[in-house]
């Protein structure tokens, strides 16, 4: 019985984790997409924050920050690096996938890249969404997005789609964090600052109390910051217990966007350095635990906003890098791959945290958008 629009045959009746190989033809990298240059900038928020009912003149004040840099967002050129490794790292194995790329919100979009396949003459996908947790934005998104580029193309009796289960506590991604929060304590040591008087702070992207509490599927009973946070805190602490003797640590919040009226996760990872510096903290580890790759969410709000207001208190700020290119990451991301396409076992798959292994088709009801309620998804159960 099919009740998962879209799907291969494997994923098509819904089941939490697949049990049958699929052939698949083609890799979709979707990602979220950002401008390339200055006349880019405000048309590509427009597209972000469209029926939102943001005004313009918020829009000039986020768009300051990709300004900055030249209104180019390093996030395309982090997608085109990863992509061309994804393609090594498969021809290494000898895997014969080819990787097509598309955007949420900025070009090449995901409709082209479904254009593409439908040229090459592939129809089944398997998709790789550059964000590791559960939320609306960092999945249901994609997959609503993924339906809608399907309608707008035509193309939504001929291309099925599956997509890789949220890789969160993969090793492959949990590994870099790993070795970035080593190197940053050595750092830190090097420089005399006790442990008792470091801190380590992991940061992701804030989002909206109401959205975080219906992250992930209600039957798990996360509690109010849902599956997005019960999963931020939980490979939190598998980093800090593979770094070794560490500080103590906190999960902190970024790049809030929403009206003040509206509550956001918190604490803001900026509050978190100024109130630990009163505390007598002289050193801080910014772990952007959140994050796939340097995006402007990064280079501003970590590399620009939080190193200002750390220097301006005297703290010692060290931002681990991103998993980026990461050879774990990249081997990762294939294994992901390569794990739906052999269904490979539950109890083969590899999860560092007792919330793993994710499930390869999201759960009825999982990540509802507060304010806009459900939206046709595919490689999920309806709603």
């Amino acid at each position: 019985m099919t009740v998962v629009r879209n799907a291969t045959p494997a994923a098509a009746s819904g089941p939490e984790h697949v049990t049958e190989p699929t052939a698949y033809d083609a890799i979709l990298l979707a990602s979220f997409g950002g401008p390339e240059g200055q006349d880019d900038v405000i048309p590509f928020l427009r597209n972000v924050t469209r029926g939102r009912g943001i005004p313009e003149e918020r829009l000039e004040e986020v768009a300051h920050h990709y300004r900055a840099f030249g209104g180019v967002s390093p996030i395309n050129a982090q997608n085109r690096e990863l992509k061309a490794a994804l393609e090594a790292e498969l021809a290494r194995r000898g895997v014969d996938l080819p990787v097509l790329w598309g955007n949420r919100n900025w070009a090449p979009y995901i409709k082209d890249a479904f254009v593409e396949a439908n040229e090459r003459g592939f129809t089944r996908l398997i998709a790789i969404g550059t964000s590791a947790y559960s939320s609306y934005s960092s999945c249901r998104q994609y997959r609503e997005d993924y339906a809608a580029a399907l309608a707008d193309t035509g193309l939504e009796d001929v291309i099925q789609i599956d997509k890789v289960r949220q890789f969160f506590d993969h090793p492959g991604f949990v590994q870099p964090f790993i070795d970035g929060v080593r190197g940053a304590l050595a750092s830190i040591a090097a420089e005399g600052i006790p442990l008792e008087q470091t801190h380590v702070l992991f940061s992701t992207h804030s989002i909206p109390e109401a959205d975080a509490a219906k992250s992930g599927p209600a039957f798990r009973g996360f509690g109010d910051g849902g599956s997005y946070v019960a999963q931020h805190r939980a490979v939190a602490e598998v980093v800090i217990a593979a770094a070794g003797d560490a500080p103590a640590w906190d999960l902190v919040f970024q790049s809030r966007s929403g009206p003040p009226s509206v509550p956001w996760l918190e604490p803001d990872v900026n509050d978190a350095i100024r109130d630990l510096a009163a505390t007598g903290i002289r050193a801080v580890v910014i772990v952007p635990l959140g994050f796939v790759s340097d995006h402007m969410e990064v280079k501003w709000d970590l590399d620009t906003e939080a190193m200002e207001t750390a220097q301006s208190l005297g703290v010692l700020a060290i931002r681990v890098p991103t998993p980026g290119v990461h050879p774990a990451y990249v081997s990762g991301l294939v294994d992901l791959v390569l794990e739906r396409r052999d269904a490979v076992p539950v109890a083969d798959r590899p999860a560092l945290t007792e919330l793993g292994p994710w499930y390869d088709v999201c759960r009825s009801g999982c990540c509802e958008n507060a304010r806009l309620g459900f939206k046709p998804a595919v490689a999920g159960l309806q709603p």
